[in-house]
């Protein structure tokens, strides 16, 4: 079971990281890192929300950024070795992704 705190951490932290990927990758011209990150970013800053309020709908909202935050750190992965923001993301995203599951 996710501790609500940890989880918002995690995902607050992983909008902060997605946003900054999502600037670098435009200058890169990577689109498909661009709309997973802007996703991701999206996910986890209502999940982070709907944990803080104690909402009955931050359950199924934690299990769809799980999936969210998997694809991106996927995605983020393949260019995690040329590009420190993708490492930084896929990271930061694979943590929120276990830390929310």
């Amino acid at each position: 079971m996710r501790d609500s705190k940890n989880c918002i951490d995690a995902c607050l932290a992983c909008v902060v990281t997605c946003e900054s990927c999502i600037t670098d990758c435009i200058k890169e011209g990577n689109q498909a890192c661009i709309l997973l990150c802007r996703d991701c970013a999206d996910i986890c800053a209502l999940c982070a929300r709907l944990e803080a309020r104690g909402s009955q709908f931050a359950k199924e909202l934690c299990a769809l950024c799980v999936k969210v935050c998997t694809a991106c750190a996927e995605e983020c992965s393949k260019h995690a070795s040329h590009h420190e923001s993708c490492k930084a993301c896929a990271e930061a995203c694979k943590k929120c992704a276990a830390t929310c599951a």
